[in-house]
């Protein structure tokens, strides 16, 4: 993705980029990825960062693309809030019941 910082109106940064990870309760690890031009010899170079952000209601997913918001600081490594989900990711239909055959008791025996 592209450099995607934006500043709203209340002078908060804006950031656009994937979740990469859902696991902890209310925290979407936020993955963003930026284009910068080398100084000396021009060639474009991908940047990425992770970011913590706040996720109230637990909606997004791994794969999901999303807009964090900057925010006070709520822990020691959160200081985003997640604004919106702007594309969901494709859920695989497979893949609970994949899980759920290695799980059960009957398969193993």
């Amino acid at each position: 993705m592209a450099e995607t910082t934006a500043t709203t109106k209340t002078g908060r940064k804006t950031l656009i980029g994937y979740v990469v990870s859902n696991k902890m309760n209310k925290t979407a690890v936020v993955e963003v990825t930026r284009s910068k031009s080398h100084p000396l010899y021009g060639r474009v170079i991908k940047r990425s960062k992770k970011y913590y952000a706040h996720d109230e209601q637990n909606t997004c997913r791994v794969g999901d693309v999303v807009k964090i918001e900057e925010s006070r600081p709520l822990s020691k490594l959160k200081r985003w809030n997640l604004v919106e989900v702007l594309r969901r990711a494709a859920i695989v239909p497979g893949e609970t019941a994949k899980s759920a055959d290695l799980a059960s008791p009957e398969s193993q025996a």
